[in-house]
């Protein structure tokens, strides 16, 4: 029979990919592609394998009674099939054996298929038996899937069986058969029997535990405690009644009595109860026919520890509990205090007796042992739900290493691959790892320390771990060779520090492996156990998805703060209006929406912009790149501060409406803040408007520090309103301090604080643009800042009318053009630009005829010698000339297109009066470039 994944041909080629070296992507399960990884790493070579023989086996152990009659059953339902039925022990060393056909037995003896023969994983291959116990789970092998070349005619299906309380694996079962005669069914069959088998390891504790209840009874009644016998009287009569116990008591009790009994000796303790009582505690062993059969707690309790009721308590059951008797709640009287089932009384609502003698709890030493296990490692896992309160995948691995130590390993390390630990996805097999986290009972341990690179052999646990993507349990690491491979000298000083045991675990989550988790025990505690990896297992997978949210915050966060600074201006523009600075601090949280700019603006004026979109993450980077690319579209068009503004909110508005319709309203923009200013170096007049964004800070020459009154106009988005701008004039090397609102979140949350203390450090400083803003950040932002913060800090120059500035008054008469050019030549002349003379001649012209001729008065000329010479003409016109090319029978026209060839840049701005045609050329040479101009 061929099952849906037992592709001969695919198989084989896989088979032959992996033995040969290279990568298996197709043709082979996920289970079993790890299983081949575990038996390459252990060494089994595929065209040989030798079956060891035990000679010394126990076959009557108490696994094999258990499951003699179950596999009875299983024989006669596979009566003539040709199948094999085989139990193992935990070891994978063959117990019993059952066949669908007496004819098997001698050809199962001739290829060792029998009992007393082991078929461990790392001996042999990926088989049934031995792939079901490493992996833990079910496992069905067929055909080529078998590791060994000479196990690849069979098909096999098995399934482990647990001890129902601990968890622990005492086994497995088995089913083989030829490969042509497989059908997928085998595996259901499997599992099925060997729950029934786990099913009557359960019966035989219950057993146990009603005759360890009985026995207590009789002793009861040899001690003569009271005329009525124990055994005869109510279980209510004699139990510890719940319902009159304070929960916090009852809980206390419990947990005492559960340490006693798994201590599994004769005791006595005194347990702190509520309001300052305390009660006795008596642990006395119960003999039973054959013996000592477990323990009995029996608690003296003070005065006013049970509470009094005066009405009819109706309870179920009424029983009495005798030799092979007891109802579904023996198994829970044997561990802990079980509710009480009784025949209906009534409690006198007088005050009880001074002290009375009650029974906690009965059990033996193993099952109150197990019990206190279970506490403790809910107790654990409860401790693990903390897990991922940081969205720090460093953060994250620490906190699980102090889970884990003490309550479950004496040493706990984590190890993660660099891309991981950056939001990257985890690189493939035989990367080296980094040591992010390690706790341990006591500092020396000489284990890799935190911040090691690590590069696993892969013969060690860990390597195997990370290539199967299962958890290894080396109980013995004396032992464990691949372990002391690794590294001989540092495991040996391992081993001289009492380390004996070792569980690896993958950081597994998501389908993705990243990273590996490693348990010690030392000689404090004893060795791992299965139930012990179990625990391990399901604190490290809860880990891993905490570790994996980490890991992607990680990505986004680099992702938006990668994109948020690729956004903001790295080299601010040449200009002479202003000396700036700036700094950009990014949110611990994540980059927002905080940006900044310096824009060049026509007439050697210069923009500054601040400004703040709400919300973190790529999304509000990508925004924010939005609303800077379209600041300075806005201010190439040379509109005023006002329309700046308002075309923004338009824009912020838009784009709210748009996202909305795709996303739910929690993931909306919802608004942004901006502040726009422009400077005029020649005016030395600051225009600015606000959009919902903190006022900035003034600083005169004389060193005073205000804050202009600017009214604050709605944020961004809201749509409606008009926005107010405000001119202040300042005076040549006054200080502009434009920030974001992260400035004002240190440690005090009140603005007017905040400005206050950024006034006292301004007024302490002295310097450059430079030195205030890391005055600034020193004095006001945090290690560990809640919010972004952007910072521009804009000292004002001045253009010198008299030595960097000409202009002239210019009447409506062509005729004036004439002596316009004279006057501009004799200008250049002075400035030492004589070989602009010509070209701004003719640009001149072309202008202010233009004005003369199409505009209106009044007519202004302008030079402005700054990095670049600007020619402009204003007049009373709103009439913007038009750049168009000329017909050969034109008899104009050409007139702009002479000065857009001329010129380096050109343009039309507009103003109150009118507007103000401009044209920069470049100076003839590198003299006057790159600085402030010198008369």
């Amino acid at each position: 029979m061929t099952v849906e994944w037992d592709d001969i041909r695919a198989l084989n080629v896989a088979h032959d990919r992996f033995l040969g070296g290279l990568p298996v992507a197709v043709g082979c399960r996920g289970p079993v592609l790890r299983s081949w990884r575990r038996c390459h790493s252990q060494g089994v070579k595929a065209d040989h394998v030798e079956v060891l023989y035990h000679a010394d086996l126990d076959f009557r152990g108490r696994l094999g009674q258990l499951a003699e009659p179950v596999l009875d059953d299983l024989e006669a339902k596979i009566a003539g099939i040709k199948t094999s039925a085989l139990l193992c022990d935990e070891q994978v060393r063959v117990l019993a054996r059952r066949v669908g056909e007496p004819s098997l037995n001698a050809y199962c003896d001739s290829i060792q298929l029998a009992p007393g023969f082991g078929f461990p994983e790392p001996i042999v291959g990926t088989n049934g038996m031995g792939t079901a116990l490493a992996s833990r789970r079910r496992e069905f092998i067929c055909g080529r899937e078998h590791f060994a070349d000479i196990m690849q005619s069979f098909a096999c299906a098995a399934a482990p069986i647990r001890d129902p309380l601990s968890g622990r694996i005492l086994g497995a079962l088995d089913l083989t058969c030829e490969h042509d005669d497989a059908h997928i069914n085998m595996l259901k069959l499997v599992d099925a029997t060997a729950k029934t088998i786990e099913q009557r390891l359960l019966d035989q504790i219950r057993g146990r535990d009603r005759a360890l209840l009985y026995e207590f009874h009789r002793a009861r009644r040899r001690a003569g405690v009271s005329a009525a016998s124990w055994f005869e009287r109510p279980v209510s009569a004699w139990l510890l009644p719940e319902d009159r116990l304070e929960p916090g008591d009852r809980i206390v009790l419990l947990q005492s009595a559960a340490e006693m009994i798994s201590a599994g000796r004769t005791c006595l303790t005194v347990v702190r109860l509520r309001h300052g009582r305390t009660a006795t505690l008596f642990c006395r062993p119960v003999d039973g026919a054959d013996g000592p059969a477990g323990f009995a707690i029996e608690a003296v309790l003070p005065d006013g520890a049970l509470r009094c009721l005066d009405t009819t308590e109706t309870r179920a059951a009424e029983t009495t509990i005798g030799p092979g008797h007891g109802s579904g709640s023996d198994q829970e009287l044997a561990v802990l205090l079980p509710r009480s089932s009784a025949t209906t009384h009534r409690v006198s609502p007088s005050p009880p007796a001074p002290s009375s003698s009650w029974l906690v709890a009965i059990g033996d030493p193993g099952v109150g042992r197990l019990a206190l296990l279970s506490r403790q490692r809910l107790s654990l896992l409860s401790e693990a739900g903390s897990l991922g309160s940081s969205l720090d995948v460093t953060r994250t691995a620490q906190d699980l290493t102090e889970v884990a130590v003490p309550k479950l390993a004496d040493f706990a390390a984590v190890d993660i691959p660099d891309p991981v630990l950056c939001g990257e996805e985890p690189p493939g097999l035989g990367e080296p790892l980094r040591r992010v986290a390690l706790s341990g009972i006591r500092p020396s341990s000489h284990l890799y320390e935190v911040g090691d690179l690590v590069q696993y052999a892969e013969s060690t646990p860990q390597a195997i771990s990370l290539a199967a993507e299962e958890s290894v349990l080396e109980s013995d690491l004396n032992t464990a060779f691949g372990w002391i491979a690794q590294d001989p000298v540092r495991t040996e000083r391992i081993r001289e520090e009492g380390i004996h045991s070792l569980i690896a675990v993958p950081l597994r989550a998501r389908g993705v492996v990243l990273g590996v988790v490693v348990l010690y025990r030392s000689k404090r505690a004893g060795r791992f156990e299965e139930d012990d990896l179990l625990l391990a297992e399901e604190l490290v997978s809860r880990a891993a998805v905490s570790i994996d949210n980490a890991r992607r915050y990680t990505r986004e966060h680099a992702t938006a703060l990668a994109l948020q600074t690729s956004l903001l201006p790295h080299d601010l523009p040449d200009q002479n209006a202003v000396e700036a600075a700036h700094r950009y601090v990014p949110a611990l949280g994540g980059a927002s929406g905080d940006w900044f700019d310096v824009i060049s603006l026509s007439g050697a004026r210069v923009a500054l912009v601040v400004g703040d979109v709400v919300g973190r993450g790529v999304q509000a980077s990508a925004t924010m790149g939005r609303l800077c690319t379209a600041v300075r579209n806005f201010s190439d068009l040379d509109l005023p501060v006002e329309e700046v503004l308002a075309h923004l909110d338009d824009l912020v508005e838009r784009l709210d409406r748009d996202q909305q319709a795709r996303t739910p309203a929690g993931n909306m923009i919802a608004g942004a803040t901006c502040l726009y200013a422009v400077y005029d170096p020649v005016s030395r007049c600051l225009t600015l408007a606000s959009a919902g964004h903190p006022v900035p800070v003034l600083i005169r020459p004389d060193g005073r520090v205000a804050v202009p009154d600017i009214p604050t106009g709605p944020p961004l988005g809201l749509g409606g309103q008009p926005f107010e701008t405000v001119e202040i004039e300042l005076d040549e090397g006054s200080d502009l301090v434009l920030f974001t609102n992260g400035l004002l979140r240190g440690d005090s949350q009140d603005p007017d604080v905040v400005l206050a203390a950024v006034r006292n450090a301004l007024t302490r400083s002295a310097g450059t643009p430079e030195e205030k803003c890391d005055i600034l950040l020193e004095a006001l932002v945090p290690a560990k800042p809640q919010d972004d913060v952007a910072l521009l800090v804009a000292r004002t120059r001045s253009l010198d009318g008299g030595k960097n500035v000409a202009q002239w008054n210019l009447p409506a008469d062509p005729a004036a053009v004439s002596g316009l050019r004279s006057a501009v030549a004799q200008q250049l002349a002075e400035w030492g630009l004589e070989e602009l003379t010509f070209s701004t001649e003719l640009i001149i012209s072309e202008l202010a005829t233009n004005a003369i001729r199409y505009g209106g008065p009044p007519i202004h000329v302008r030079l402005l010698r700054s990095l670049s010479l600007i020619c402009e003409v204003t007049d009373g016109s709103s009439t913007s000339p038009r750049l168009r090319r000329a017909s050969n029978t034109d008899e104009g026209g050409r007139g702009l297109f002479l000065v857009a060839r001329l010129a380096h840049r050109w343009g039309t701005r507009y103003i109150q009066e009118g507007k103000v045609i401009w044209a920069e050329q470049p100076f003839p040479d590198t003299e006057h470039a790159g600085r402030f101009p010198q008369p």
